[in-house]
């Protein structure tokens, strides 16, 4: 919902406490009295956050979630909590955002959509629909598992290589390159777009930035990453969106913040 974890964990915590505050007796269903809070806790916190992130700097990147602790995690609700969904997700409205996320992750029938959103079974239907058309309509059917690591994996050695050739063949035609530094020395505060700026880009960027890097594969979101560090900092995480036409989006993740919380996790 929200693609923050200090702002989930504010969420889960707030939940937690007007259950305490509840009258237990009156309650006949806790899971959906719990489900309705949060959901309408993070709906109103979605739409505050939308003021915080304009005034981000560069690009806003949802913040990367370890799923290997947890392989069931990442396998039922991958469709909701891939990163280039949750990015794309951005630019819905937070009842749009949220009937998605309780339909497609946690497989809610539409007559609970309906109770914890405030609204009609049919208009329930459409806001899961409409956030189905935005995603079809940005986004191409992704690749497998293995096809995608295959993929990260050819262009990552393009990218640490300088390899124009390699790097064009890798991307597609309209890839676009985002950096979440926050603010952060040597990332992008603007998106590169299209396959001759972001390859020339990745080519000029490689002596400056791989040299010394150790690499590490990673599991972000249920799919395959790699986390880049340098001394023993982490000073990326690397993300791809891929399809059967190539990788479609790079997504680095350099916000020491966010960084530093998912290292966290994986030790």
């Amino acid at each position: 919902m929200l693609g923050s974890v200090a702002e989930a964990e504010d969420i889960v915590q707030e939940a937690w406490l007007r259950w305490q505050a509840t009258d237990h007796e009156g309650v006949r269903e806790p899971a959906a009295f719990l489900t309705t809070v949060t959901t309408r806790l993070a709906i109103n916190v979605a739409r505050s956050a939308r003021v915080r992130r304009e005034a981000y700097v560069g690009p806003w990147l949802p913040e990367p979630v370890d799923t290997t602790a947890d392989p069931q995690v990442g396998a039922e609700r991958a469709e909701a909590l891939d990163l280039a969904v949750l990015f794309l997700l951005e630019k819905l409205n937070p009842v749009e955002r949220a009937a998605y996320v309780l339909r497609v992750a946690f497989a809610h029938p539409y007559r609970r959509l309906a109770e914890i959103l405030e609204t009609s079974e049919a208009n329930s239907r459409q806001l899961v629909t409409r956030a189905r058309r935005h995603l079809a309509a940005e986004r191409r059917e992704p690749v497998s598992r293995a096809e995608h690591r295959r993929l990260l994996k050819a262009f990552l050695a393009a990218a640490q290589a300088g390899d124009l050739p390699a790097l064009e063949a890798a991307l597609t035609e309209d890839v676009v390159s985002y950096s979440d530094g926050g603010g952060t020395r040597g990332a992008s505060r603007i998106p590169v777009f299209g396959l001759p700026h972001v390859s020339r880009y990745l080519a000029a960027f490689a002596p400056r930035f791989w040299p010394g890097a150790d690499v590490r594969w990673a599991e972000a979101n249920g799919s395959p990453a790699v986390l880049v560090s340098h001394d023993g900092h982490a000073k990326a995480l690397l993300c791809v969106d891929a399809s059967a036409r190539g990788i479609e989006r790079v997504m680095w993740v350099m916000n020491p913040a966010k960084l530093a919380r998912y290292v966290a996790s994986l030790s």
